[in-house]
C-alpha cells in the first residue's frame, strides 16, 4: 500500500486545477458510492485528481488508485480498502474499475462492510451498472462525463466565459442571447476549430498532434475497453476498426447490414451487436425513428460519428460539411440530456416535441414549414431570427 500511496501523491501533486469541468460542481461528493462513467479522453481521471488535490491534498484521508496497476493482479481490492481504512482513509478514488475482475461484487462488499469510507470510481461508458449480478445500481449514484461543449471550449481557450443556456430559453430567446454574446466575441471565428479539435480536453496540450492522439484513443477503446464486454470476441478488434472506418467515410449513414457484413466478414447479428457497443463506447451516435425502442439486437436507423473531431481523425479526406453540422447538433443536444430521434420530416425530433432541420444559410425551410414547433439550425450565421437559430448556439446547452 505504501508504494501505491507514493504514486497517488505524485500524480495528485502534478495535477493542474486551473480549469475544472462543470460536472465537478454537479456531483454530490457526500454520497458514499459515486460512479463517473464516460468515454476515454473526456477527463474522468483529471476530475478525480482535482477533487483530491483541492479537498484532501496529500493527506491519508484520500487516495487515488487505478485498476490497471500491477498491484491488483495479485491483490484483492477489498483487502486494499480494509488497509486503507485502517490507515485513516476516508475516500477512495478508483480509476478504470472495469479492468478489475468481479469489480461490482468487490465494490458492493466494500460499500456494505465499511460504512465509514466513501468510494468514487470511474469506468468506461460501455459499463452498464444495472446489468451487473450484484445490486450495485441501487447503491451507486451515477454520473456521465461527456466531451466538451462549444461553451466549455470557449472557456478552456480563454475566449469567453458563457453560462449554460436552457434549451427552452434558446428556442424562445435566441435572438437576444446571440446579440448579447456576439458583442463580446466572434462565435463563428472559433466554431470550426471546435469542430476539428475541441471536443476532448487533451486538445489543450497540443493541437498539432491532437488527431494522432485521438486515433490512438479510438484504438484503445476498440482493442482494450471492448474486451470487458461479456461475449466480446477479441479477434474481431481489427474488423471493428474496419467497420468504424467504413462508417466514418459514409456518415450520416443508413446502414445496410448485409453489405457491412460482407465487407467486414462479420455475421449480420454480430454487426448489429457491435454497432450497439460502438454507440455505448461513444464512438458513434445511432438515433432511432421517433417512437421506436432501442435494444441491443436492433438495426439502427441512421449512424453518425459521436462527435465531429472523429471525422478529422479517422477520415480526414472525406469530411463533409453537412455531416459535421448534423453530428455537432446531435452530439451537443444529446449531451445536454435531451432525447434525440429521427422524424418523418426534417433531420431531428427533440424531446418528442420539436422538429429541426440542419443546414447552411441557404437551407430552405420548406421541408418543415408546415410542422408545429419546427426550427432551422443554420450554420455560418452569428444571430438568427424567428425560428432560424444559429447552429453554434446549440453548443451552449451544457
Amino acid at each position: 500500500m505504501e508504494n501505491l500511496k507514493v504514486k497517488s501523491n505524485l500524480i495528485v501533486q502534478q495535477q493542474a486545477t486551473d480549469i475544472i469541468r462543470p460536472l465537478a460542481k454537479t456531483i454530490d461528493w457526500d454520497d458514499r458510492l459515486i460512479s463517473i462513467l464516460g468515454a476515454r479522453g473526456t477527463g474522468k481521471t483529471t476530475l478525480m485528481l482535482q477533487r483530491i488535490k483541492s479537498i484532501y491534498g496529500l493527506s491519508n484521508e484520500a487516495m487515488y488508485i487505478t485498476m490497471d496497476d500491477i498491484y491488483f493482479t495479485n491483490n484483492l481490492l477489498s483487502d486494499f480498502a480494509k488497509e486503507f481504512r485502517q490507515n485513516g482513509g476516508k475516500t477512495l478514488f478508483i480509476d478504470e474499475i472495469h479492468k478489475y475482475p468481479d469489480w461490482a461484487k468487490e465494490i458492493k462488499n466494500i460499500y456494505d462492510f465499511y460504512k465509514d469510507i466513501n468510494i468514487v470510481f470511474t469506468g468506461s461508458s460501455i459499463i452498464d451498472i444495472s446489468r451487473q449480478n450484484t445490486d450495485l445500481s441501487r447503491r451507486a449514484v451515477q454520473y456521465e462525463l461527456t466531451g466538451l461543449s462549444y461553451r466549455e471550449f470557449l472557456s478552456f481557450t480563454g475566449i469567453a466565459n458563457v453560462e449554460p443556456i436552457l434549451f427552452k430559453d434558446l428556442l424562445n430567446h435566441h435572438v437576444e442571447i446571440a446579440n448579447t454574446l456576439i458583442s463580446n466575441f466572434k462565435p463563428l471565428q472559433h466554431f470550426n476549430d471546435f469542430l476539428r479539435y475541441g471536443y476532448y480536453p487533451f486538445f489543450i496540450e497540443n493541437t498539432n498532434t491532437y488527431h494522432l492522439r485521438l486515433e490512438k484513443v479510438v484504438r484503445l477503446i476498440i482493442e482494450e475497453d471492448l474486451q470487458f464486454v461479456a461475449g466480446f470476441n477479441p479477434h474481431h478488434s481489427r474488423k471493428i476498426y474496419q467497420l468504424l472506418y467504413i462508417l466514418s467515410t459514409n456518415v450520416p449513414f443508413k446502414p445496410n447490414i448485409s453489405s457491412l457484413s460482407e465487407k467486414t466478414g462479420i455475421s449480420r447479428n454480430m454487426i448489429i451487436e457491435y454497432l450497439y457497443y460502438l454507440n455505448k463506447a461513444k464512438l458513434i451516435n445511432s438515433p432511432s425513428a421517433a417512437g421506436k425502442s432501442i435494444s441491443t439486437l436492433q438495426k439502427p436507423d441512421k449512424i453518425f460519428l459521436e462527435n465531429t473531431n472523429l471525422s478529422f481523425a479517422l477520415s480526414p479526406n472525406n469530411v463533409d460539411k453537412g455531416s459535421l453540422r448534423e453530428a455537432f447538433f446531435m452530439n451537443q443536444v444529446k449531451n445536454a440530456q435531451h432525447e434525440v430521434c429521427l422524424p418523418l420530416k426534417g433531420d431531428f425530433f427533440i424531446d418528442d416535441k420539436f422538429t429541426f432541420e440542419i443546414g447552411g444559410k441557404g437551407k430552405s425551410a420548406k421541408q418543415v414549414m408546415d410542422l408545429e414547433n419546427s426550427f432551422i439550425a443554420y450554420d455560418d450565421m452569428e444571430a438568427g431570427i424567428g425560428n432560424k437559430i444559429p447552429l453554434w448556439m446549440f453548443g451552449l446547452l451544457y
